[in-house]
């Protein structure tokens, strides 16, 4: 037994030190040291005293190390960890029994032999190590002939196994410390539960250790090699799905390379078409050539026969005429002469240039007789159409030669001096008989004319073409970028007529990148070339040429290209397919949006809203609608603005999902203020209901708000167009009128529209406005704006009827709901707060509401003074009523003070608490005055606020004149008005000469504040105050008390 206990601690040190687990190692070497069993801690013993693993410098380093704490409490401090680790160990042992007597229980059920035969198997095992105890350092050898590195790094499994089993072994053989330091050193590992794999036995590592004695070095010879051949064939697995993906990919390029040679191939063969028909045209233009001769012949002939007439007549002519007619017979001449010597130079073949030659020989004899016997105008003409069909010829035969040799014998035929010869014939007879054939063949020649100068025009082309292609590229770098846009119709030309993809690919990239960094002018021109070569490429080159180079730019580091993209997307989605606009162009536009340049990030908010209208399914709906929320929280205003402008009302009209778009725009809301944390964790005070928002958040709410103010025209027209009732009303003006309103308390149909603003809206702006801090003044400000919009929109019966008993209610007020559908009276009732905190939250949160949003409203100013007296003076009097939460009233009659048309009517009704005879409403009176100190300028400070302080100061009640000292240092701190500084230096000096203990630690609190804000005059006035103060303290102690 003490090999077997010495061969499995070997195992267990060996497991800790190869897997790193130094602390656990540690532990057990102080534990076999602590067990006496120094032959098994000798490797550790070696291992921790490496001084090149452990530098004795820095041990000693360590160990030098001063602490603070006494020995003792350190001490104390050690046990106290001990125990409760210990304790908690403890538990944890519990738990893990208990787990495993359930797992043992189980596998009695199962396999209830297992562990005889485990105890035999150890017994056999046991014996078998006392029988070979001499021949061990054979065993040894045998089973370790195989090295561990050749089973490789140990897997996941095998590691969760052998922690397991370690750990197991540790807490078997009595090393607590040991196994609770390897508990803490796995932390990838919950070491608790065991996996239910194959290695989950008991007494895990000891099987292990006698499988492995009683195993054979070819059986693990024979494991190893089945380990090393899973592994290899998991590799060749994974290598050949790479090549199949590889190949799948080469096929792809493959069939795209098929398809461009197919494109050639079509475009070569509509080539040689063309130049068949040009081949075509050359032979009608030799055959009208041949007729025009045989015409000379007889032209000739006849001459001959006349030639004795023709002398009479030469007498009759005026010798003008005739010097006239010889020198354009010289010009013919050497116009005949100049084509022979470009007939030279074109190369010959076949017999072409013999049957020319001697087209040139008859002409000349012709031109020769006409000479001699003085021919008039008629033979001159003769030859000017064999001037003319000559040079018609010797254009076209640089096309010929390029199909001499696949149509030779054709051309043998054609060209043949004994078919010519037999042609003359058959003409020389044909035109014996009539007129009407040689104007026919005039007809003849003038189309082989015209379809002959269209193939020459169509080849000038197409070398046009590629002379552009090959020079813009060059010429583009070395034009001033201020010109450059004048490159783009000659490039648009390039383009769109080259029949080369590569090239129009290379040409589109210039295009884009035809200027580094565009101004807006300049990408104005080039997005305009743009989509003028779209319309006229058609769809399917849009897609595949100028698509991708807006793919290409979409990273690109300048973000004036990037902005280029944004507007191609919106532009050119017109001239493509439908189901590329939804997938292609949006996902450019969804990138885009996510750009981090503010004017991208507009731009692609502008060109989404264009692109909208051409999306013909509603299937991309939502990811629209996401990406709308997501530009309208961008954090630059511009974007916003943008959004809110353009597309929103673009998505609101492509989707009509107003309804969805306004549920959505509430749940934002409420999420981003329930997001935060609170501002206090102490439960029951009204602070830890409030939450504490971000500048994010913040933000988030405020463009939400504006979106849902720019939605209320869309949600009233819905409103009036699904009115049940408009029918019984008899004008449209009318709409949302008292009568109208009744119908809608006392029937029985659905408004839901209508309904959605009074029973959805109003209750979430009321819950975001409970979950608001009272500092929050311009979120409380937009929804106050927002309130007012409804009121102007809806109208005044509807603020009436509608909005004002709500608001009442929320803030726990009586109200009229008789304009309520008795359906929904109780979702009403339940704005109401139903306790006292409930009621604090609403005074502080829900009242500023009321007051600025739906009672400062056109028409209810006095509605206002009312109401506003009442919770400050009213409900004050009344002496059966307690204080209804004074600090709350106050903050909300500030909010409204924020507005300056407010002020006449706060400070009348503060003079009537001034006046009073009240005492708790003078204090109110004081603390309102100090709130609203910011919002007022000096005039009214001077006119309204002082008097009422210095009234106040006056009062003979010492809490109302401390308060109203209060209230003056928020004016010195406020105003450097030079006048209101002096009466507040005089009343704070009749404050001080009163010699009251309680006013002069006010007057002190109040100065002190000032101090850094107020003006020199008083700030030395204090001091010299506070030097007079302390001489008094030093001679008189008595003062302090």
């Amino acid at each position: 037994m003490e090999v077997e206990r010495s061969s499995l601690c070997n195992c267990v040190v060996n497991f800790l030190l190869e897997e790193n687990y130094l602390l656990s190692a540690f532990e057990l070497l102080h534990e076999l040291l602590d067990d006496g069993r120094h032959d098994q801690a000798i490797r550790l013993q070696q291992f921790f005293s490496d001084p090149s693993r452990f530098p004795p410098n820095q041990i000693s380093r360590l160990n030098s190390l001063p602490t603070s704490d006494p020995q003792t409490l350190l001490q104390l401090k050690n046990e106290a960890e001990h125990k409760l680790a210990l304790t908690d160990y403890e538990l944890r042992l519990a738990n893990e029994d208990i787990v495993k007597l359930k797992s043992q229980l189980q596998t009695q059920t199962e396999r209830p032999n297992q562990l005889d035969a485990a105890q035999s198997n150890g017994d056999v095992s046991e014996r078998q190590i006392h029988e070979q105890k001499g021949n061990t350092t054979a065993t040894t050898n045998n089973n370790t002939s195989f090295p561990a590195s050749a089973l490789g790094p140990l897997k996941d499994t095998e590691r969760r196994d052998l922690n397991c089993a370690v750990k197991e072994y540790l807490l078997v053989a009595g090393y607590r410390l040991t196994a609770m330091t390897f508990y803490e050193e796995v932390t990838d590992q919950n070491l608790d539960s065991w996996q239910n794999t194959r290695a989950l036995i008991p007494h895990a590592l000891r099987h292990y250790y006698y499988q492995y004695l009683s195993s054979t070095s070819e059986a693990a010879e024979e494991k190893v090699a089945q380990v090393q051949e899973n592994e290899t064939m998991l590799k060749a697995n994974e290598r050949l799905k790479q090549e199949k993906e590889s190949l799948l990919k080469d096929k792809f390029l493959a069939d795209g390379q098929v398809g461009a040679l197919q494109n050639d191939l079509k475009d070569k063969e509509n080539l040689v078409q063309v130049l068949k028909q040009s081949l075509e045209n050359q032979r009608k233009v030799l055959l009208a050539s041949r007729v025009e001769i045989s015409k000379l012949k007889m032209r000739i002939e006849g001459f001959g026969s006349r030639e004795n007439l023709v002398v009479s007549d030469v007498d009759n002519f005026q010798p003008e005429s005739l010097d006239k007619y010889k020198e354009e017979i010289k010009k013919l001449q050497m116009e005949i002469e100049r084509l022979k010597e470009k007939n030279i130079e074109v190369p010959e073949f076949g017999n072409f240039v013999g049957s020319e030659n001697e087209t040139l020989q008859i002409e000349d004899k012709v031109i020769e007789i006409h000479e001699d016997q003085g021919t008039i105008s008629y033979p001159v003409d003769a030859a000017l159409d064999v001037i003319r069909y000559e040079d018609a010829q010797s254009t076209t035969f640089q096309t010929l030669n390029e199909y001499a040799d696949k149509h030779e014998d054709a051309l043998h035929a054609l060209f043949n001096p004994a078919n010519e010869n037999s042609a003359f014939e058959n003409i020389e007879n044909v035109s014996k008989q009539n007129v009407g054939k040689q104007e026919g063949n005039s007809r003849l020649n003038a189309k082989s004319d015209s379809a002959n100068d269209e193939a020459i025009s169509e080849k000038m082309e197409l070398g046009t073409i590629q002379i552009l292609a090959d020079a813009l590229p060059k010429i583009v770098p070395y034009v001033l970028i201020n010109h450059r846009e004048e490159l783009l119709p000659l490039m648009m030309c390039a383009i769109e007529h080259h029949p080369d993809s590569r090239t129009r690919d290379s040409l589109t990239h210039t295009l884009f990148n035809l200027i580094k960094r565009p101004d807006e002018q300049q990408r104005r021109i080039i997005m305009d070339a743009c989509v003028n070569l779209a319309k006229n490429v058609g769809e399917m080159r849009t897609e595949t040429e100028l698509l991708p180079q807006c793919w290409e730019q979409i990273n690109h580091m300048y973000e004036e290209r990037r902005l280029l993209v944004a507007q191609s997307c919106g532009e050119l989605a017109e001239f493509v397919r439908p189901e590329i606009r939804d997938s292609l162009i949006l996902s450019i536009v969804q990138q885009l949006i996510e750009d981090s340049a503010t004017i991208v990030r507009e731009a692609a908010a502008h060109n989404l809203a264009m692109l909208l209208p051409l999306f013909q399914s509603m299937d991309k709906y939502f990811k629209v609608e996401e990406l709308m929320f997501q530009l309208i929280c961008d954090p630059s205003g511009v974007v916003v603005e943008t959004t809110l402008k353009e597309l929103v009302l673009a998505v609101i009209k492509w989707g009509n999902k107003l309804d969805h778009v306004l549920s959505v725009i509430l749940s934002h809301i409420l999420s981003s203020v329930q997001h935060c944390p609170p501002l206090s964790v102490i439960e029951g005070c009204v602070e830890s209901h409030l939450h504490a928002l971000g500048e994010r958040e913040r933000w988030n709410i405020d463009v939400l708000l504006r979106m849902l103010v720019e939605l209320l025209p869309l949600v009233h027209q819905k409103a009036i167009e699904t009115c049940p009732f408009l029918s019984t009303v008899e004008s449209i003006q009318v709409v949302f009128s008292t009568k109208l309103l009744g119908l809608y308390a006392r029937g029985h149909v659905e408004w839901d529209t209508f309904e959605w603003m009074h029973v959805e809206c109003f209750p979430k702006l009321i819950q975001l406005a409970s979950l608001l801090p009272w500092k929050e003044d311009n979120l409380r400000s937009r929804i106050s704006k927002f309130l007012l919009s409804v009121s102007e929109r809806f109208g005044d019966s509807y603020m009436t009827c509608i909005m004002l008993p709500v608001f009442l209610t929320a803030v726990g007020d009586d109200a009229d709901l008789t304009y309520f559908p008795s359906a929904i009276h109780s979702r009403i009732k339940g704005l109401r707060p139903r306790s006292v905190f409930a009621e604090k939250l609403s005074a502080l949160c829900v009242l500023p509401l009321l007051l600025a949003g739906v009672l400062s409203a056109p028409g209810k100013r006095k509605q206002l003074e009312e109401y506003s007296r009442k919770l400050l003076v009213e409900d004050n009097l009344k002496e059966n009523l307690p204080t209804k939460h004074t600090p709350e009233i106050i903050n909300a009659v500030r909010f409204i003070c924020i507005y300056e048309e407010n002020h006449g009517m706060i400070f009348n009704i503060l003079w009537e608490m001034v006046v009073s005879s009240n005492v708790n409403m003078k204090i109110s009176a004081a603390k309102l005055l100090k709130a609203i100190v910011p919002y007022i300028d000096a005039k009214v400070a001077s006119t309204n606020a002082l008097p009422a302080l210095i009234t106040l100061g006056s009062d003979q009640n010492l809490n109302v004149k401390c308060a109203s000292i209060d209230a003056f240092g928020s004016v010195a701190q406020r105003f450097k008005n030079e006048m209101i500084v002096d009466k507040i230096r005089v009343q704070m000096g009749a404050f001080l000469e009163d010699g009251s203990h309680e006013a002069t630690i006010a007057v002190i609190r109040a100065l002190v504040v000032a101090v850094p804000h107020t003006t020199e005059r008083l700030r030395d006035y204090i001091l010299n105050f506070f030097c007079v103060k302390r001489k008094m303290f030093r001679n008189e102690p008595s003062v302090l008390t």
